[in-house]
């Protein structure tokens, strides 16, 4: 149920633990994609090499391609979440923000410090929110 407040949101936005369903689900995807192109021996190297980083890489460009062109990452999609404009009008979003969203969600810290409405520092910074697929159908009427 949204809260209250005077910077509350129109509806409500989904639950953490599905949200971090989603993104495990993100990350297990990423890295079958750079298993697919590295190879499993190189990936599971024991030493630090470049191929370590390229499922952080994978994630944020996926997860912003994703976003932009269906509504949510393929985690978000798997889990029945979206990404909306947080002021509940929908539209197309900027891919450039996306990325830039998707960039402050890999950096850890902005999705562990949020507001009370659900929301955190990358959503905040972006305009956008995240919600449950019915949510979403009820804001875009599909």
């Amino acid at each position: 149920m949204p809260d209250s407040s005077p910077h509350s949101l129109p509806f409500e936005t989904a639950s953490w633990g599905r949200r971090v369903l989603a993104l495990v689900v993100d990350w297990m995807a990423s890295s079958l994609v750079v298993v697919a192109f590295v190879g499993l021996e190189e990936f599971t190297r024991p030493e630090t090499t470049p191929a370590d980083f390229y499922p952080l890489l994978v994630y944020v460009l996926e997860s912003a391609l994703f976003t932009w062109l269906l509504g949510g990452s393929f985690g978000k999609l798997a889990t029945r979440l979206r990404v909306v404009p947080a002021d509940g009008r929908f539209r197309p979003m900027n891919p450039l923000r996306l990325l830039a969203r998707q960039v402050l969600v890999a950096l850890v810290i902005p999705p562990l410090v949020f507001r009370q409405d659900g929301r955190g520092l990358h959503d905040l910074a972006t305009g956008t929110a995240t919600v449950r697929l019915e949510t979403f159908r009820a804001l875009t009427g599909r």
